[in-house]
């Protein structure tokens, strides 16, 4: 969520950078709503406030007429008392529709991000070329020849949306994760396995919800009185877990990954790019995050960009790099960059890694500061989070880039030794 002082010293900046975003008019009457009941707020505390000393003034009248032997002004506390509980209603009346309108806010997108959707990303790097391939087949093709992944069974446990990977298909599945969290863990990232099902305060804190509330899978209310979901992925789990902390400053950045499967409600592919297990509802992700101080952040999301980048290298991927615009960012984000790989078979790109910058837009969600060094003021951290990365694209990412004539698959060198093997052969 914003700074409601920046609101208030710089209106016009704050609705430039939403209108990146946002349409004009749509900012416009939220910022009108949102000043409206910040007046509101700060005269009922005004009036509070005078209430409570004008009390206090005629309690130590009354016991200084009391102590004079005097006959004290007779007061009517009982209807004072009503009088104040009635405001302090209100005032919390105020401050929830004030929170709940600053909390559907989007981020502020940064100065170097373009309004726009994905018609205005710009792509910023290109790694390797398009592999020459002579005999083309996609991955669910490919993916059925060697005995990888089946699809059919995957429906007929879970739905449309579901897979179940099989054989040298679900070891190669492991070898990747496995891969990827070795990789982590040399990169300096503490490792975490955290719960899949979060509390709704842990949505709440990484900017999901409420705008994003269906797009998840909850228990029930009567299961779950305090509201709990099924995590979409582990950055809402590991900057859920240190809610209302204060960090310690000599620690920061401070870097942790996890590896978990992420649950979405979001729709299966049915479209060509998004068939077999490009898109669904469960899938494994294994993502890193920073917590940093502000003067921290630059220097985090570069390195955060350029160690995901490594991992594609790694596995000898063909990709690009894209500088995504305002609208097509998380709202939550103020830039993110999108590490995407080639898709021989319908000739597009497609993202396994989102690396974004969240300024203290979640922290203050989630009132996770730091303290200055030899003062007692504290400040909101800053937090960044990326894909490291998304196996389910990665794995027909693979499976198509790396075909043979025959139907064959050179396996990336990397997992060799994990699989035992160098090339997938048809069964």
């Amino acid at each position: 969520m914003l700074d409601i002082e920046l609101i208030r010293k710089d209106r016009d900046a704050v609705a430039s950078a939403l209108a990146k975003r946002l349409d004009p008019a749509e900012v416009t009457r939220a910022l009108d709503d949102i000043q409206q009941l910040d007046q509101q707020r700060r005269s009922l505390i005004s009036e509070i406030d005078g209430d409570r000393q004008r009390r206090k003034a005629e309690a130590r009248a009354y016991a200084e007429a009391k102590r004079a032997g005097r006959e004290p002004e007779v007061v009517a506390p009982e209807a004072g008392r009503k009088q104040l509980a009635e405001l302090e209603a209100e005032l919390a009346e105020v401050q929830g529709r004030l929170r709940d309108r600053m909390s559907e806010l989007p981020n502020l997108p940064a100065d170097d991000v373009l309004p726009g959707g994905k018609e205005a990303n710009r792509v910023v790097k290109t790694f390797g070329s398009p592999p020459e391939i002579e005999k083309l087949r996609d991955h669910v093709e490919l993916s059925r020849m060697l005995g990888l992944v089946d699809h059919e069974r995957g429906v007929k446990l879970g739905g449309s949306g579901f897979w179940m990977y099989t054989g040298m298909g679900a070891r190669m599945e492991w070898a990747l994760v496995n891969w990827l969290i070795d990789q982590n863990v040399k990169a300096g990232y503490e490792f975490l396995l955290p719960p899949h099902l979060l509390l709704d305060t842990a949505g709440f804190a990484a900017g999901q919800f409420p705008k994003f509330y269906d797009d998840v899978y909850h228990l029930d209310r009567q299961s779950a009185p305090r509201g709990q979901f099924l995590l979409p992925t582990s950055e809402t789990a590991i900057l859920g877990a240190y809610q209302d902390e204060i960090l310690e400053t000599a620690k920061l950045p401070m870097k942790a990954f996890a590896y978990t499967p992420c649950y979405r409600r979001e729709a299966a592919g049915s479209h060509s790019d998004e068939r077999g297990t490009v898109r669904g509802h469960q899938f494994n992700k294994v993502e890193i995050f920073q917590f940093t101080l502000p003067e921290q952040a630059d220097a985090a999301l570069e390195e955060m960009v350029t160690h995901a980048e490594s991992l594609v290298e790694g596995l000898g991927l063909h990709y690009q790099r894209t500088l995504l615009a305002a609208g097509d960012s998380s709202a939550a984000m103020r830039k993110t960059l999108d590490i995407e790989v080639w898709m021989p078979s319908t000739g597009k790109y497609k993202e396994v890694s989102s690396v974004s910058w969240g300024g203290d837009y979640q922290a203050r969600r989630a009132a996770i500061r730091y303290r200055e060094p030899g003062g007692k003021q504290t400040r909101f951290v800053h937090t960044l989070n990326g894909s490291a990365l998304a196996t389910s694209r990665l794995f027909p990412a693979i499976l198509e880039q790396f075909q043979q004539p025959d139907g064959s698959v050179v396996v990336p060198e990397v997992l060799r030794d994990r699989l035992g093997t160098d090339l997938l052969t048809p069964r």
